[in-house]
Order: structure tokens, then sequence, then C-alpha cells
């Protein structure tokens, strides 16, 4: 893959998705721009890819910002044409329907939805351009289905999913790839290891999803030969229900 560049927008602490999927494209050979909201968390991905002998470099980005996200497909597609762009952005925060006020719901939907469009909107015509690429987006159980306490939260998710099929539909013709995945279960990173501490021994050995099995089903969907492209992924614990 020497010689092509890759862009995840949405990347936080280095336990986490984000960080993950873009450690595993570095390992395969693309100079990965990371991007997120948090400067020191993406110079310690940065530094952590740099000493596994990877390329990558960070970009600040407001996924909910045209200007940021535009800025950090340009700084991939400076380094080498961009050949993976993966959407990572979202959180799944739990609220009342009753309390969930308009500024909450817009909120999650301009970073879980809104985003995902201004992510594809700058990340596609590039490959466009050159009639091939990879886009993938980062989808939860919420995409599927709403639940009591996730309305604003599933409400984004399925919006991103519509976004991703539509783009799939319009872009897949023309050699792009364009993919959802949906995570349906608990991540082991950050996020819910801080939240629930006790989450992890609760569900056992391997009861949640690791980062870097979920980072190489990402890698292997970008490897698809075109005649058989997968467009959605759902991938969850072994022992998770469903």
């Amino acid at each position: 893959m020497s010689g092509a560049s890759g862009l995840v927008i949405g990347v936080g602490a280095s336990t986490g998705l984000g960080a993950a999927v873009a450690r595993r494209m570095a390992l395969a050979g693309l100079h990965v721009v990371v991007a997120g909201r948090t400067r020191d968390r993406l110079d310690q991905v940065v530094g952590e890819i740099g000493d596994a002998g990877g390329k990558s470099s960070a970009v600040v980005c407001d996924a909910t910002s045209a200007e940021d996200v535009a800025s950090a497909v340009a700084a991939a597609e400076s380094i080498a044409p961009m050949s993976l762009a993966v959407f990572n952005a979202g959180g799944n925060r739990p609220r009342a329907l009753l309390e969930s006020d308009p500024a909450f719901f817009e909120e999650m939907w301009r970073v879980g939805c809104f985003a995902g469009h201004l992510f594809t909107l700058h990340a596609a015509p590039p490959m466009l351009a050159r009639g091939s690429g990879t886009l993938i987006f980062t989808g939860a159980s919420a995409s599927l289905r709403g639940r009591a306490g996730f309305e604003a939260f599933a409400s984004a998710k399925a919006g991103l999913r519509a976004i991703a099929q539509a783009a799939a539909r319009e872009f897949g013709p023309k050699g792009v790839h364009v993919a959802h995945v949906v995570i349906d279960g608990a991540i082991d990173g950050e996020r819910v290891n801080t939240r629930l501490p006790h989450y992890k021994d609760e569900k056992g050995p391997d009861g949640m999803l690791s980062l870097d099995a979920i980072a190489e089903a990402y890698w292997q969907i970008h490897l698809q030969h075109r005649s058989a492209w997968t467009h959605e992924l759902d991938l969850r614990p072994w022992a998770e229900p469903f």
C-alpha cells in the first residue's frame, strides 16, 4: 500500500476505535491522517504509530465543521492519494425522550449524522476522480432500532446509515466502495471501561468487541474485490444476544 494515504475522522483516546483503525491502516503501509478534537490525544496516537514504524499525521478537526473536514481530506491528499477514509465520529449519550431538549437532539444529530454528510461530501470527490477508494462508516445497534433512552442517538445513527446507503448506490458503480459497519455490543476501549469499570468482568472472556478485531474487519472490507463488495457488516461478541 506504499504511496497511499488514509484518513480517520473521529480519533480520540489511544484505546479507542478510531486509533485502532488508524494503527491497522498504518501497519499496512498507509500514511494515516488522524483527525479529532483533542490535540494531545492525536499526538499520542501519532507517536504510537511512529514507534511501531508507521507513518501518520494529526489534524485537529471538528467533524461538524465543513472547513475542518475539508482540511483533513486535503491533508491526506497532499501526502498521497487517499485510498481509505473512515468516519468514526459520534457518541452514545443516553437521555430520556422527554428530557431530550432541542439543543441536545440537534447536537447528537450534528455529530452523528450531519458530520457524516460532510465527510462524504469532501472525502468522496478525490476517490471518484480516480475511480477507486473505500469509505467506511461506523454504525451501532442504534442504527437499526430505537430504544428507550436513546431516541436522539438512534435518530442520528439511523440517518448516518441512510447516508451510507445512498452513497453506496451512487458511488459504487463509479468504483468507490462504501460500507457501513454495525457495532452491536460494547467495545473494549476507554469509553466503556471508564464509565462501566465492572462491565468487562461481568461479560466474561471475549464478551466485549476487541478494538484490534474491529480494525481488522475494517481493513478486510477495504481489501475486498469489487465483484464481491460488502455494504453492511454487523459485528458483535460471540456471546452477545441479538
